[in-house]
C-alpha cells in the first residue's frame, strides 16, 4: 500500500490559525473538525475560526460552530 492510499496515515498536525491563513505548528497531514470529529486533509482545509482556534470540515460545521458560539439558531 502507498501513502497515497493511507492519507490520513502522516499522523494529526497542530496548527495555529490565522486570519486568511495557517502556520504549521506541528508537523501531519491532517487536523479534525472541532464540530464533526472527521479528519481534514491539510490540503483540503478550508474553513476555521482564528478566533476559537479550531478547524472545520466545511460550511455546515463552521455554520453550527458560529451558532454554538455565538448561542444563534
Amino acid at each position: 500500500m502507498n501513502r497515497v492510499d493511507m492519507p490520513f496515515s502522516g499522523g494529526e498536525a497542530q496548527i495555529r490559525y490565522l486570519d486568511g491563513d495557517y502556520q504549521i505548528v506541528r508537523n501531519g497531514n491532517f487536523v479534525r473538525c472541532a464540530i464533526t470529529g472527521r479528519p481534514i486533509l491539510l490540503q483540503d482545509l478550508m474553513y476555521w475560526s482564528a478566533e476559537h482556534q479550531e478547524p472545520y470540515v466545511d460550511a455546515a460545521a463552521a455554520l453550527e460552530a458560529y451558532r454554538r458560539h455565538t448561542g444563534a439558531r
